[in-house]
């Protein structure tokens, strides 16, 4: 089912609104914005309730604020749609930047993909809240106990490398010289900013790309349209413009597109 949905299925022109309805609906959140389900917790849970049991929630950290751990959910994600043969590539370094743009995209296909299952029915016997009320729990008790476990051993090793702890002495002859420190200091800010030159580049590349990308897609869309008028549908070219559009495989689809006008041409 999964690599069924190409770019031009009408998954793909769900609008914001009714994605963020829909997961608010099934799962009593309150997001208001695409980027706030970055985290990958939201979709791990939608897959719960799509299969319940199928997601080791105990893994998931609907807590998480860095990439770091949002890539954590991604992988328990990815690993359960491996599980259960669902044949979709997770994008995960660009999923966890935070961008509308992406986040839209893997949100529409996780939309359809989960009304293709028991027709789009969602079981009515979860309770979201009530799941995760109780991952929430576990998670903070096991963060309880093993903070407590490291201030214990902390604790232990001051006090065996430090029995006498008011007897501090300064080695001045251990001590860095002050030049060697402002030296170090000046080319450490400089790397800093060359790098952050290189990174604003790429922010500007990444964003001239996405534009580019965004208005290549909206003039197929406006050939869709046009395509899918009841005038012109079965026009030759139009049903030749429209194999390339629907098909996975643009080679394949080329050839067939251009089998159909040269068929029309021939008659």
């Amino acid at each position: 089912m999964a690599s069924n949905i190409g770019m031009m299925d009408s998954a793909y022109f769900v609008g914001r609104n009714e994605l963020l309805s829909w997961i608010n609906a099934n799962l009593q959140l309150n997001l208001s914005r695409i980027e706030e389900a970055a985290s990958g917790a939201v979709q791990c849970q939608m897959m719960d309730m799509t299969y319940p049991g199928a997601v080791p929630m105990h893994k998931v950290n609907f807590d998480a604020r860095t990439e770091y751990d949002m890539i954590q959910n991604y992988k328990v994600l990815q690993d359960v749609f491996n599980k259960l043969k669902i044949d979709k590539h997770i994008e995960v370094n660009r999923l966890v930047k935070g961008r509308p743009l992406d986040n839209l995209e893997f949100l529409q296909w996780l939309k359809r993909y989960c009304d293709s299952v028991n027709g789009g029915i969602m079981n009515e016997n979860y309770n979201p809240l009530e799941r995760r009320s109780k991952i929430c729990k576990e998670r903070h008790a096991k963060a309880m106990a093993s903070q407590s476990q490291k201030n214990s051993k902390s604790l232990q090793t001051n006090n065996s490398q430090n029995p006498g702890s008011g007897d501090h002495k300064i080695n001045g002859s251990k001590q860095k010289p002050s030049g060697v420190v402002v030296e170090v200091e000046s080319d450490s800010s400089e790397k800093i900013k060359a790098l952050s030159n290189e990174i604003t580049e790429l922010k500007i590349s990444v964003d001239l790309l996405e534009k580019e990308r965004d208005y290549y897609f909206a003039k197929l869309r406006d050939i869709e349209i046009l395509c899918q008028g009841p005038e012109l549908e079965n026009i030759p070219m139009v049903v030749a413009v429209k194999k390339v559009l629907y098909a996975a495989d643009e080679d394949s689809a080329l050839a067939e597109a251009q089998q159909i006008l040269s068929a029309t041409s021939n008659q």
